[in-house]
């Protein structure tokens, strides 16, 4: 049997332990260290960039030199263009909000009790959201033509009027605009419908046991409860339709007569920095799509304090 050694002395100083060389927050700055250079070089960097050609002249081949604001002063002293762009997305930004309200009722609708195939229509409606927008836009571009187009046909078997929908300027924005509420639907559907999921049941009973309708209880009980989604919403839809150029490169085409009339912001970036290659013009176009894309959002967001309500 093993006898244990001689106590140490009190006060004896213990044996040094050995640094660690690897602290346990390591880990943590290797993985924060990922998405933040992800954020520096896909994010910041292009930012920065975009920045300093706005304020520069010259090509790709023959390099940049600073010229200050002579791109600035270009684009708005000449600025018919940008001022209608902005005036179309804007229009198609509102146009597209209309679709919340849509989105609203049809989720409220597949909310009720006892309903067959639920998961089935989310999934239907859900379908335009992981179409490609190049398939959709082909699609409805040959629902919308003008001499064989479904749409007109359906009208004239009905008497409607028909016309040539992508290449008329009085209707070929709200045209897409159509489509563009169509794509949101299902994104909107799957937000509201998480929304109605946490509106509590007793507050329903409660409003039907002091007799309110099916219509009083939607609106007096779901909706207030259900204004943080309808915000969240909101603010997608409007984001997504400033950002607008695949559904209205693809529908009208670069000779479409309504084209000058229903270009938006992005549209006219494609335009200066890759049809005309006039790199510094297009990025001074899109810093001001990002400035009016936070400027809305800033509005939303000050807004949303008067008519959004967290439980």
């Amino acid at each position: 049997m093993r006898t244990k050694g001689p106590a140490a002395p009190p006060g004896a100083a213990e044996p040094r332990r050995r640094p660690n060389r690897h602290p346990d927050n390591a880990w943590a700055v290797i993985l924060l260290a990922v998405p933040f250079g992800g954020l520096v070089v896909f994010y910041l960097w292009p930012l920065l960039r975009t920045v300093l050609l706005s304020f520069s002249e010259g090509t790709a081949f023959s390099g940049y030199t600073i010229t200050g604001l002579d791109n600035w002063q270009r684009l708005f002293e000449n600025g018919d263009d940008i001022w209608r762009a902005l005036l179309n997305t804007l229009v198609y930004a509102a146009i597209v909000l209309l679709g919340v309200p849509i989105a609203m009722v049809i989720a409220a609708l597949l909310h009720q009790r006892g309903l067959r195939g639920r998961s089935f229509y989310r999934t239907l409606y859900f379908v335009p959201v992981v179409t490609m927008p190049v398939a959709v836009a082909m699609v409805w571009r040959y629902i919308y033509n003008g001499d064989f187009g479904l749409l007109n046909e359906v009208l004239d078997t009905v008497g409607g009027p028909t016309r040539a929908w992508v290449a008329d300027p009085d209707t070929a924005l709200y045209a897409v605009a159509v489509v563009g509420i169509w794509m949101a639907l299902g994104t909107n559907l799957i937000i509201l419908a998480a929304g109605l999921e946490s509106v509590p049941q007793t507050l329903e009973e409660a409003a039907m046991l002091d007799g309110a309708g099916p219509i009083r209880r939607f609106f007096s009980v779901t909706v207030p409860l259900l204004t943080p989604s309808i915000f969240l919403v909101s603010v997608l839809s409007v984001i997504g339709s400033l950002q607008m150029f695949d559904l209205l490169f693809i529908m009208l085409g670069r000779t479409n007569p309504a084209l000058a009339d229903s270009k938006t912001i992005v549209y006219l970036f494609y335009e200066e920095a890759f049809v005309r290659n006039d790199r510094p013009l297009g990025a001074v176009i899109a810093l001001v799509t990002l400035v009016v894309t936070l400027a809305v959002t800033a509005v939303q967001f000050r807004l949303q304090r008067r008519w959004v309500t967290y439980a």
